[in-house]
């Protein structure tokens, strides 16, 4: 028994989910890491889905509800191509809009605001390596929070653990590598406060 969870059998989405949340160091190698494979695998089948054939509107909702496994309000708009590596710990408000090329790794936990905009190619980052160059294949995860209506530019890079507090805006090519207060505006690298709105 580890961390609570018997690994004589297999490990459940829930459980494995409940882990990521916990922010525990994950080694390489054993049944958490075995259970992310298995969930990336299942996730690029959806996302190739999403990205290699036009759907409607209502389609692309309800794969993003199969991907995610909870139930994808019909307000939410994505504009393929979309990626991420493992998809069950993405939870989307609504009215939600994803531009195209936006990759999501959210085996930490990604949690999206109502009226969120989502600029191209961003980049949102839920998993760290150790510094440590003998355990460099272990990871630590750490949740990130997107507010409501918050508006993110295209190519910004949102790192692990970072809050985006409501009504922010996070400039076009912005590194978000720390908290942002609500109603901020930020950009640069790291981002910065560069206004208010």
């Amino acid at each position: 028994m580890t961390g609570g969870f018997q690994h004589t059998q297999i490990m459940t989405t829930e459980e494995f989910i409940e882990i990521m949340d916990s922010g525990r160091e994950i080694p390489a190698g054993g049944q958490i890491h075995e259970k992310m494979h298995e969930l990336s695998q299942e996730a690029i089948r959806i996302t190739m889905e999403i990205n290699n054939a036009y759907h409607t509107h209502d389609e692309i909702v309800a794969l993003m509800s199969e991907l995610t496994g909870r139930k994808v309000d019909g307000s939410f708009g994505l504009f393929p191509p979309f990626y991420t590596d493992c998809g069950k710990n993405i939870k989307i408000g609504k009215r939600v809009f994803i531009n195209s090329g936006c990759k999501l790794q959210d085996q930490g936990g990604i949690e999206i605001g109502d009226d969120v905009l989502m600029g191209h190619n961003c980049v949102v980052a839920t998993l760290n390596h150790l510094p440590d160059p003998e355990k460099r294949a272990d990871m630590i995860p750490a949740p990130v929070k997107i507010g409501n209506k918050v508006w993110i530019g295209a190519n910004v890079t949102i790192l692990q653990g970072v809050t985006i507090g409501e009504g922010a805006i996070l400039a076009a090519g912005a590194v978000v590598n720390r908290d942002v207060a609500p109603r901020t505006i930020v950009g640069g690298v790291p981002a910065k406060e560069i206004g208010k709105c």
